[in-house]
């Protein structure tokens, strides 16, 4: 489980186009956001609108899943790889669970790719985030801003955008900066502290898991 989360919004500055933490990552997320003034508030509330929850599955469905994850975290990734595709097929597609997908910024490149996967809008994001936790290793193997941002592009070429259309959602600074400000509003209120962490029916389960103890946990929400 992957615990380390990105400081205060105040530390974003401009690099190639996107946003990025320039702070420490240790921080807690208890910490992150200080006493809100009314306009503060306001400020939150309009930024967590702008950036709505990815859903999939029945919106009444007895039971709700919510994943915090990171596309820079490997754990997520492992999660992706071995539980997803079986939790989905059983849990989502028959009408069991209803889906909500959150993202955690851990570092500039899990922002920049969830910019990407933003791109495409709800009907593309969760294959954009298929390819994004698939080729995890790929497209950060460089290890350099440019090198990352290029491999970032082509995904979003494969997805079926423009090459206009992903630069200018990594250049959207605007919405980088509202997407911080949700992801640390959500994270906070549900006491995230790493990735991955799932909340069913509300109820907070932290780190890996396989298969079969996801599906013990759904298995007894839907009993409930």
């Amino acid at each position: 489980m992957k615990k380390l989360l990105v400081p205060a919004v105040t530390a974003l500055a401009a690099v190639g186009g996107a946003w990025w933490y320039a702070g420490s990552t240790t921080a807690e997320l208890t910490t992150l956001i200080p006493p809100a003034s009314a306009q503060e508030s306001a400020t939150t509330s309009s930024a967590v609108s702008l950036v709505p929850d990815m859903i999939l599955g029945d919106q009444n469905a007895p039971v709700t899943v919510v994943e915090y994850a990171s596309f820079t975290c490997p754990h997520c990734a492992n999660f992706h790889d071995t539980v997803y595709d079986e939790f989905k097929k059983n849990y989502i597609d028959t009408g069991k669970v209803k889906f909500v997908y959150r993202e955690v910024y851990f570092d500039k490149y899990g922002l920049w790719a969830a910019m990407v996967a933003r791109c495409g809008g709800p009907e593309k994001y969760f294959g954009i985030s298929d390819m994004l936790y698939d080729g995890q290793r790929d497209w950060l193997a460089s290890g350099a801003d440019q090198g990352i941002a290029d491999e970032l592009r082509k995904i979003g070429l494969k997805a079926g955008m423009t090459a206009d259309q992903v630069n200018a959602c990594l250049n959207d600074n605007e919405q980088a900066k509202a997407m911080v400000t949700a992801y640390q509003t959500n994270a906070t209120n549900d006491n995230v502290k790493g990735t991955p962490t799932f909340l069913i029916n509300g109820e907070l389960h932290s780190g890996e898991m396989s298969y079969a103890d996801f599906a013990a946990l759904l298995d007894a929400a839907l009993a409930k």
